[in-house]
């Protein structure tokens, strides 16, 4: 079983779209993960229905019983996040402000503090319209920990695949170069980078190849909207050759990719010309992989 994972150093590159086109013309045998889980997307094209789900529970939030409550004030005067206010004499968590380090409920001589795990998240196992298991996620607002969270994803996702004799785990990631990309990253046999011809999109694709180094797992790289800027892409080309990363296409800028997505299709279904090109980028990742 080969991971493959899709990521961008910014949003707006087509990454997604490129995700769900080869999730379209892999193999039977491909499971499907969607590691943005502050803002997924593979959803809104493959029509997903849930079979399971499990609640996703990480950070803690500190919690005082006034029963045992002395109003000492000493939990008030060690946080620094300004979590622990006092009105009327009675001292209150500010849930909003508190980092769950748990140092109040260390220091509380009447143990009237205990620390609470939150839910953070839920976790989802989908069936797809492509007849391809999807599992998935949804950060809740302003929670914490995405980075576990995607772990959690892409950990049941391989347990699956392993367990049923799957060929693939591809992997939709985050963009940029934060920890649910890092997350995304570890254990993955193949990375597929997806940019755009435009300075901000070349910028930041030089920083997710470093950050891809540093796992020293191979990439290969898309190039969406390759003829919006020539000379931006011939130094993409240019850079990517010197890395050693593979050129696995070049897509002309095409209203087949937003009227794909507009019709609640991936680009590869929407187009024939698309989908021979996505056909040919899935035969370069099994040779990548070692496949084929």
């Amino acid at each position: 079983m080969k991971e493959i994972v899709v990521i961008s150093g910014k949003g707006g590159t087509g990454k997604t779209s490129v995700t769900v086109s080869l999730a379209f013309v892999s193999s039977e045998k491909t499971v499907l993960a969607d590691c943005d889980v502050d803002a997924s997307d593979l959803p809104l094209i493959l029509k997903p229905e849930t079979v399971s789900q499990e609640d996703f529970y990480s950070s803690e939030l500190a919690v005082i019983d006034y029963g045992k409550c002395t109003d000492c004030g000493k939990c008030f005067g060690i946080c620094k996040f300004n979590a622990i206010e006092k009105k009327d004499g009675k001292y209150y968590i500010n849930s909003l402000n508190c980092e769950g380090c748990g140092y109040c409920s260390h220091v509380c001589p009447s143990e009237a503090i205990s620390m609470v795990k939150q839910k953070d998240g839920v976790l989802r196992v989908s069936d797809t319209r492509l007849g391809k298991r999807l599992f998935h996620a949804e950060l809740g607002p302003g929670a914490e920990n995405s980075g576990k969270l995607v772990a959690k994803v892409k950990n049941t996702a391989k347990k699956y695949a392993r367990e049923n004799g799957s060929d693939y785990v591809l992997v939709d990631g985050s963009p940029g170069i934060g920890c649910p990309v890092i997350s995304s990253l570890s254990g993955a046999d193949l990375v597929i980078l997806v940019t755009e011809t435009t300075l901000s999109g070349f910028h930041d694709l030089k920083r997710v190849v470093e950050l891809v180094k540093k796992f020293r797992i191979r990439m290969g790289c898309v190039i969406n909207k390759a003829d919006i800027n020539s000379e931006v892409c011939a130094d993409i080309k240019e850079f990517i050759g010197s890395e050693g990363i593979e050129l696995m296409s070049e897509i002309n800028y095409t209203e087949d990719f937003p009227g794909a997505i507009s019709s609640g299709l991936s680009p590869a279904e929407y187009s024939p010309e698309l989908k021979r090109e996505f056909e040919s980028v899935w035969n370069k990742t099994m040779k990548l992989t070692g496949d084929k």
